[in-house]
C-alpha cells in the first residue's frame, strides 16, 4: 500500500471520492483505502469523516436558506410584497 501525497489526494478520482463519501465509519472508509492500494490510518479515516459532517450541514444550512429567505419546513413559504 502506498501513503498519498498532497498532490496524489487533490487528483483522487471521482468514483473513489464517491465511494468515500457512502462511508459512514472509519472501519469502512479504511477499508475502501484498503481494497484500493491506499494506506490510510483509522484516525486519517476519523478526521475526514468529521470533515465530511461539516460539509454536510454546510449543504443543509444552504438549502435552509435557498432563495435568500427561510421558512419553516412545515410551514409554507411566502414572501411579504
Amino acid at each position: 500500500m502506498r501513503k498519498l501525497t498532497a498532490e496524489q489526494k487533490a487528483n483522487l478520482s471521482q468514483e473513489i471520492i464517491a465511494k468515500a463519501m457512502q462511508c459512514e465509519t472509519a472501519a469502512e472508509l479504511v477499508e475502501l483505502a484498503k481494497s484500493e492500494g491506499i494506506e490510510l490510518t483509522k484516525e486519517e479515516a476519523e478526521a475526514y469523516l468529521a470533515e465530511m459532517d461539516d460539509i454536510e450541514l454546510d449543504r443543509q444550512q444552504l438549502k435552509a436558506v435557498a432563495g435568500g429567505w427561510g421558512c419553516d419546513k412545515h410551514e409554507p413559504c411566502y414572501r411579504d410584497s
